[in-house]
């Protein structure tokens, strides 16, 4: 119930601004009432929607702020990271590799779901590698809010994948080097939101 909500917020299908009904919900999926209730209380914890008094629930619109501060959290942890990776002398994990191949056959079918997805596990094998189990429990607590920023900004700018991808092999190759310096640059680089992203978005909700 909570995986299916999310996941339709996510891809837009469950556009912001809308108003869920809890019949409605419960009609869709073919549930009662409590689970979809438990389900709205951790959307809302996770800043999806908001629970609105005599109203009910509202998905949350994408700001351009909590884009931003997304991305900071990330680039501070991920940050961190890679620096631990590159001291270290740590290999890069094999998996991302595969990973970029299938996000680039992603971004082909226009399939932002699955790319941003998938560009979340890129980026969790980095912090994974650091072997720091509190940094990686924390970063997984950005996951869902992560994955439907990413959408968000893929579906404004859909040009920008090719350059994500290019992004993507370099970070590789700068964590292959161990040259911490250059990885951190690409990633602040990555990372950094787009003005044309951020002046479409909403200041705050």
């Amino acid at each position: 119930m909570y995986e299916w909500l999310r996941d339709e917020i996510i891809r837009g299908s469950i556009e912001a601004g809308r108003f869920l009904d809890e019949q409605w919900v419960c009609e869709a999926v073919g549930v009662s009432r409590t689970p979809v209730r438990e389900a709205f209380h951790q959307l809302a914890a996770e800043r999806f929607i908001s629970l609105l008094p005599r109203k009910g629930a509202q998905v949350r619109t994408v700001t351009s702020r909590e884009l931003e501060e997304v991305y900071r959290t990330r680039l501070l942890i991920e940050g961190h990271a890679l620096t631990v990776m590159c001291a270290l002398g740590r290999r890069v994990p094999v998996e991302m590799l595969g990973l970029i191949e299938q996000m680039e056959q992603a971004s082909d079918a226009l399939d932002w779901f699955t790319v941003s997805f998938l560009d979340r596990r890129f980026h969790r094998a980095i912090v994974a590698a650091a072997e720091n189990t509190v940094l990686t429990e924390l970063y997984d607590t950005l996951r869902s809010r992560q994955q439907r920023v990413a959408v968000r900004a893929l579906t404004a700018r859909p040009e920008r994948v090719e350059i994500i991808n290019k992004q993507h092999r370099a970070i590789v190759d700068a964590i292959s080097s161990h040259d911490a310096e250059s990885g951190l640059r690409l990633l602040e680089l990555h990372l950094r939101p787009i003005s044309e992203i951020m002046s479409a978005l909403p200041a705050d909700d």
